[in-house]
């Protein structure tokens, strides 16, 4: 079976990353995906949002755009998926070629504009599905459509907050892509919290999914800061901060010719500006509003790493395209033994345990 596996995400590689990307997805709609695995050591569980997670990686958003496969994604091993991003009104994206392997650097450069079938479609595919906890969660990636103007945006935000919001687990409000043009202007202190009361004010007044804010890597300490105060403002509560998206930097260290491609940049070598901002936002927020680090994350070492620094869980996304879903068990695997190795009994244990040690 491994070998079939490998054989697999050998052709994926050989191919266009798109037409690889679309594949994969047809693949597992078509069932040909993992089996439902086996249950998680009960040591990895963490608890976020009053629930339970099986265990604290999650895949990030961008895989599954239209909310097609969430359940075959959670049987790759994941605690918890996130889809989307979802527009209300379906969008093609930018025009092709939008996505690239940086190979020899770990990384991809996406400039794919948010290409998915929109909100109506994915509302009869959430709708549809079962809700089994046990299983883990699945969250919706928020955005609004390209050609909605930026001073309207807050009714995206809000229409899709009420369609969808009854059947996720958690929502996201997406304003940190860097390829749909102005889009990063909202994270702008005023613009966020007209966003964040809109969207409120349209999710189901019973049993409210958490809402989180994605941000970008390329905003300064300042506008950092002020989304901090804001998911503290009792009247702009967030419940949670996703940090970070795909960045419009390109670091010295890539190789690739690709480097010089516009869009967003994602795996490896976002891994040290991730740190930053997780523990830019830990250091203010830890105990109060939860942070989910996502960026470069590829082993576990690096897992360990992010909750203890206060990550309450971790995405990933990038590595899953170079390694394949084999990936997340050797992970959990890996990560149980280190979590052992340093004497903590569960991954509870693990969360923010360096900043606790600080304190004490």
């Amino acid at each position: 079976m491994k070998s079939v596996d490998s054989m697999f995400l050998g052709l994926l590689h050989a191919m266009d990353p798109e037409k690889a990307h679309d594949l994969s997805i047809r693949t597992l709609a078509r069932g040909m995906g993992p089996t439902l695995p086996p249950p998680d050591d009960p040591a990895l569980g963490i608890e976020l949002w009053g629930k339970r997670f099986n265990n604290p990686l999650g895949l990030a958003a961008g895989y599954d755009k239209n909310a097609l496969v969430p359940d075959a994604c959670l049987r790759m091993g994941f605690g918890f998926v996130e889809v989307g991003g979802i527009t209300p009104r379906p969008q093609p994206g930018n025009p092709r070629p939008r996505l690239f392997r940086l190979q020899e650097d770990g990384a991809v450069i996406n400039r794919m504009g948010l290409n998915n079938d929109g909100m109506l479609v994915a509302y009869g595919r959430l709708s549809r599905r079962p809700r089994w906890e046990d299983r883990g969660f699945v969250g919706v990636n928020l955005a609004k459509n390209a050609d909605t103007p930026l001073e309207h945006a807050a009714d995206d935000y809000a229409t899709l907050a009420a369609v969808l919001g009854p059947h996720a687990d958690f929502l996201v409000l997406n304003l940190s892509s860097p390829n749909t043009e102005g889009l990063r202007q909202l994270q702008a202190a005023e613009s966020l919290r007209a966003i964040i009361r809109r969207t409120r004010a349209a999710m189901p007044t019973r049993a409210q999914p958490p809402l989180c804010l994605k941000v970008s890597p390329d905003l300064t300490d300042a506008e950092l800061d002020d989304i901090a105060r804001i998911a503290l403002e009792p009247e702009n509560p967030l419940d949670g901060i996703i940090a970070i998206n795909t960045t419009t930097a390109r670091p010295d260290s890539l190789t690739h010719p690709a480097k010089q491609e516009t869009g967003g940049l994602s795996g490896a070598p976002l891994k040290g500006r991730a740190l930053e901002v997780l523990h830019f936002f830990v250091a203010r927020l830890y105990g109060r509003v939860p942070v989910i680090s996502v960026g470069g994350v590829d082993s576990a070492a690096d897992v360990l790493m992010r909750l203890k620094a206060g990550a309450s869980a971790v995405q990933m996304y990038t590595a899953l395209a170079y390694f394949g879903p084999r990936l997340i068990p050797k992970l959990k695997a890996e990560l149980l033994d280190l979590m052992r190795a340093e004497g903590f009994e569960t991954m509870q244990q693990v969360v923010g345990a360096d900043r606790q040690a600080a304190a004490a």
